[in-house]
């Protein structure tokens, strides 16, 4: 009998090859990320509810632990989980590569949940509702840091493990030339990932320790800086591995090449040097930073960080749109578009995954990195606005949409309820995106990030915002329910494919590797060509870049307001 960690499966629609153990990691973490959408997702109904003023489903300690639970299950569990494996999948499969360390892996996976568990177990306790930041001098129980240090500690050794797949694949001479560009862009989101979760062993570690007495204090302006570093750079995380989703989906679905992979290499790399300076902008009001220190992270090496996405916003429609025409959509301008499959799940989430990204989630961070502007809407319901345009929008998407790809090739089922799946990618992302432009709208208007109240009833010195606010939440209201409701629609067709979907004929497991079918193949390991024949997606960008113009000089002017002269 073959030992399994030599044993490889060929799908037969792709011709991607499965290593047992790392198909079965792959379903492990995938499973575990869409337990913590669930969770995460019915918390997310309680706190819309609770900030649609009409409605303030529950009072304000639940709101505050749900808030709490609703953060860490979203930015950290469900994205984390299913980051590690996108990691596997693109070191393993892609490469034909058996997976190194298994056990370490799989001991990796067990630390995670049991990270997950300890740290919900601290906040749903009621002692630890520290709110997904959890700033000190506000403590929370030590099992809520220890939590978060296990996860973490299990996400490290996941990337690690990661990192050996490569050199294993390299050895074996498992693919020719260069990695692919899927593969490159999931090697920059492990080494930020490692850069990430070493900042939150510098900090929580010994927030840990002060919370069970063995360190007399911690410094909240040194907290806060180095958490910022964990907080905000997981997000970084993302944003390089929905990227690299893109170009995934788009050799998928269209047999697209790269535009120029040096190019694109070029801009994961400008990721890996500069954008976790990104995190900076949670800084700016922060009297203890110098106003140098400031700008030099949020302006000058952050635009280059802006510059990378702006690449990839160009390359990756760029390069569906090359394709298109190739296959003989080219009347006009946007034939090519107009011809794209919007009813398969798989492209109609990753575009509007692209598409919110840019346009909402890219324009509004580059707008809070400006140290002035940031003044008008730090602290506001603005800000989850935004990152909910990034993390939401932009990563949750384009994961639910290589979810549709994943299920019938690593679960071996069909997809149930394929009619509904195709309407899902719409329902949630058409109601995130109205979801974050009401909250950017009610921050403009002074709205509070967190407050679960915004009459301030009893308070001493009452303050009465606009009618327009309260239009706001009420359409952040109803847009969020709409968001839930797509969320748990993808909930529903994945788990419910899994268990009750018609099962796919594959062959056996064997040590054989076969060859990658087209057009997987040849997009995701070939190399495109120089070059740029895509005029519609050069206007896109040009459209994108007046909104961009447009909406920065908007602030400016929104500035001038607030800090009038006489």
């Amino acid at each position: 009998m073959a030992d399994a960690t030599n044993l490889f499966r060929t799908c037969p629609r792709t011709g991607l090859q499965w290593h047992k153990p790392s198909e079965g990691l792959i379903k492990a973490n995938a499973v575990a990320a869409v337990v913590s959408l669930l969770i995460g997702g019915v918390l997310a109904l309680i706190v819309v509810l609770t900030r649609w003023q009409a409605v303030h489903l529950v009072g304000p300690e639940d709101f505050y632990m749900y808030l709490t639970a609703h953060g860490l299950a979203m930015l950290a569990y469900w994205i984390i989980f299913f980051e590690i494996a996108v990691l596997y999948f693109a070191s393993s499969t892609l490469l034909k590569s058996r997976l190194a360390a298994p056990r370490w892996a799989w001991a990796a996976f067990a630390l995670m949940v049991i990270g997950v568990v300890v740290n919900l177990v601290a906040v749903f306790r009621g002692d630890s509702t520290v709110m997904f930041t959890s700033y000190v001098p506000l403590p929370a129980n030590p099992m809520f840091y220890l939590g978060l240090i296990l996860f973490a500690v299990g996400a490290l050794i996941g990337c690690f493990v990661f990192l050996g797949t490569l050199v294993i694949a390299r050895a074996e001479k498992t693919y020719e030339g260069s990695i692919p560009l899927v593969t490159f862009g999931a090697l920059t989101a492990a080494i930020i990932a490692i850069f990430t979760i070493a900042s939150g062993a510098i900090i929580l570690i010994p927030t840990f320790l002060w919370s069970v007495g063995y360190i007399k204090s911690i410094d909240p302006l040194t907290y806060r800086m180095i958490w910022w570093g964990f907080g905000h750079s997981s997000q970084q995380i993302n944003v390089a591995a929905h990227v690299s989703i893109w170009y995934a989906i788009a050799a998928i679905v269209f047999g697209a090449k790269p535009m120029s992979e040096r190019v694109s290499r070029g801009a994961f790399l400008l990721y890996i040097l500069f954008l976790q300076l990104a995190s900076a902008h949670h800084l700016l009001s922060d009297p203890g930073f110098s106003s140098e220190w400031k700008v030099f992270n949020t302006s000058y090496a952050m635009y280059l960080a802006v510059l990378a996405s702006m690449i990839h916003g160009l390359t990756v429609p760029g390069a569906i749109e090359v394709a298109q025409r190739e296959k003989g959509f080219t009347k006009g301008l946007f034939e090519w578009l107009r011809k794209a499959p919007w009813g398969n799940p798989v492209f109609s989430g990753m575009i509007l995954s692209l598409v919110g990204f840019g346009f909402l989630g890219g324009i509004s961070g580059v707008m809070m990195g400006t140290e002035q502007l940031n003044m008008l809407i730090h602290n506001t319901i603005y800000v989850p606005g935004h990152f909910h345009a990034t993390v939401v929008i932009g990563t949750t998407l384009a994961f639910m949409a290589v979810t549709y790809f994943l299920v019938p090739t690593l679960f071996k089922r069909e997809l149930i309820m394929p009619g509904l799946a195709k309407w899902q990618p719409y329902l949630f992302g058409v109601g995130m995106m109205v979801f974050t432009l009401a909250m950017m709208g009610a921050g403009t208007l002074g709205v509070p990030r967190r407050h679960w109240d915004i009459t301030f009833a009893g308070a001493a010195l009452p303050y009465e915002f606009p009618g327009a606010a309260w239009l706001m939440l009420g359409i952040v209201g109803v847009s969020g329910v709409i968001a839930v409701v797509g969320g748990a629609i993808y909930i529903l067709i994945t788990v419910g494919s899994i268990l009750w979907g018609k099962p796919i004929q594959v062959s056996g497991y064997s040590t054989e590797r076969g060859v990658l079918k087209m057009p997987v193949a040849a997009a995701l390991t070939g190399h495109g060509h120089a070059g740029f024949g895509a005029p519609g997606t050069f206007v896109v960008a040009l459209v994108f870049l007046a909104a961009f113009v447009l909406y920065y000089f908007v602030n400016w002017k929104y500035l001038s307001t607030v800090w009038g002269l006489s």
